[in-house]
């Protein structure tokens, strides 16, 4: 169960910096006049009109630190109080499911060590 759960966060992680990795270059890309304006003169109004102006910039950005403050607070959660009950279960059934399985899954190896 253990193994499993560190597998749910590395692949977590692992798609933040995915998300990191496609969306931040091209909403930069899409704000680089913006940017050089506000490294010369920065206010916070020219930040929000920056956002409000490119639309989809700021929802790749949005979505890039939304995604990694949720699962900022999730392992947090995770590491100060523990994994809930519920979690615990869901992560004992699917290990159960992929030992009985046996061989042919693709986690087996992961789990069965």
């Amino acid at each position: 169960m253990a193994r499993l759960h560190q597998l749910t966060v590395y692949t977590r992680w692992f798609f933040v910096f995915l998300c990191w990795l496609l969306f931040a270059p091209f909403a930069l890309w899409s704000l680089r006049e913006d940017i050089e304006l506000m490294l010369d003169y920065f206010t916070w109004a020219a930040l929000r009109y920056s956002l409000a102006f490119n639309p989809i910039a700021a929802f790749c950005l949005a979505f890039c630190i939304g995604l990694t403050t949720a699962v900022l607070i999730w392992q947090s959660r995770n590491i100060i109080w523990g994994i809930s009950p519920q979690e615990q279960l869901r992560l004992q059934r699917q290990a159960q499911q992929i030992l009985s399985q046996g061989k042919s899954h693709p986690l087996w190896r992961w789990v069965n060590r």
